[in-house]
C-alpha cells in the first residue's frame, strides 16, 4: 500500500505549499488550502447538508444510468444483429456520440422545465452511447458457429438471443456501463447547476454564492472521492463477474477430463 500512499502524501504536500507558501497572506487561494478546506468539509458534514446533496446527486446519478441501459441495450442488440441497421445506424450514433451532452442543456430544460427531468436526460444521454456501441461490439464479436449451432437445435431468434449472445456479450455490456458511469458522474455536476436545489453541483454554486471558497473545494474534494468510489466498485464488480466466469469455464473442463 506505501506507493499509493506516498503519492498522496506528495499530492497533499504539493496542495499545501501551493496554497500557502507560494501565495501572499492576502491571496484568495489561500482559501483553498487543505487547513481551510478540511475544517469546512467537516462543517458541512455536521450540518447534514453535504450528506443530503451527496445521496441525491447518487439518485439522479442511478436514474440517468438505468434510462441509459434501457435505451442503450436493446439497441446496441438491435445494431449488432443486423449489418444493414448497423451501416445505416452508426453513422448517427457516432454524430450524436460527438456531442457534449452539455450542449443539450437547453434543449433539456425548454423540453423538460427546470428540476430533475432535464438532469435525468443529460446524464442519460452521456452515458447511453458508450453501451450501445460496447453492446453492438460484442454481438458482432460472437462466433457465428455458435448462433448457427442453436439454430441447428431449432432455437428460436428469441432463444439464440437469450442463451447464445446475452451471456457472450456480458463483458462488453459490463465494460460500456463502467464507461458511461464514469461519463455520467462527470456530466452530473454541471447538469446540477440548472435550477435544481439539492446536489452536490447545487452546492457548489450556493458555496460560490456565499463567497465560501473553502467549502466550494471541500465540495470538489467530495465528488473525486465519490467519483473514484463509484469505479472502484464498478471495476470491482466487472472483474469479479469475469473471475466467476473463468471458474464455471475451469470447472467444465476439469468434469470434461
Amino acid at each position: 500500500m506505501w506507493p499509493p500512499l506516498a503519492a498522496l502524501a506528495l499530492a497533499v504536500l504539493v496542495w499545501w505549499f501551493v496554497t500557502s507558501v507560494t501565495v501572499g497572506s492576502d491571496s484568495l487561494i489561500r482559501d483553498f488550502a487543505p487547513q481551510r478546506v478540511l475544517p469546512a468539509l467537516r462543517e458541512l458534514i455536521e450540518r447534514g447538508v453535504l450528506v443530503d446533496d451527496a445521496m441525491a446527486s447518487m439518485w439522479r446519478l442511478l436514474v440517468g444510468l438505468l434510462v441509459a441501459i434501457v435505451i442503450g441495450l436493446p439497441l446496441g442488440l438491435l445494431i449488432g444483429l443486423n449489418v444493414t441497421l448497423e451501416r445505416a445506424s452508426m453513422p448517427i450514433v457516432q454524430f450524436l456520440r460527438m456531442i457534449s451532452p452539455l450542449a443539450w442543456a437547453p434543449i433539456a430544460v425548454a423540453l423538460f422545465g427546470i428540476g430533475h427531468q432535464p438532469v435525468y436526460f443529460l446524464i442519460a444521454m452521456a452515458a447511453v452511447w458508450p453501451i450501445v456501441i460496447n453492446t453492438a461490439a460484442g454481438v458482432q464479436s460472437i462466433d457465428p458457429g455458435h448462433l448457427m449451432v442453436a439454430k441447428s437445435f431449432g432455437a428460436t431468434r428469441w432463444e439464440q438471443i437469450g442463451a447464445v449472445v446475452l451471456p457472450a456479450i456480458r463483458a462488453h455490456v459490463q465494460t460500456g456501463i463502467r464507461i458511461g458511469l464514469g461519463i455520467a458522474w462527470v456530466v452530473l455536476v454541471p447538469a446540477e447547476m440548472l435550477g435544481v436545489r439539492s446536489g452536490l453541483g447545487y452546492q457548489i454554486l450556493n458555496a460560490r454564492d456565499q463567497l465560501a471558497y473553502s467549502q466550494v473545494m471541500a465540495v470538489i474534494l467530495v465528488i473525486g472521492l465519490l467519483g473514484f468510489i463509484l469505479d472502484l466498485v464498478a471495476r470491482y464488480l466487472l472483474n469479479g463477474e469475469r473471475s466467476g466466469a473463468g471458474a464455471r469455464v475451469a470447472r467444465v473442463s476439469s468434469r470434461s477430463d
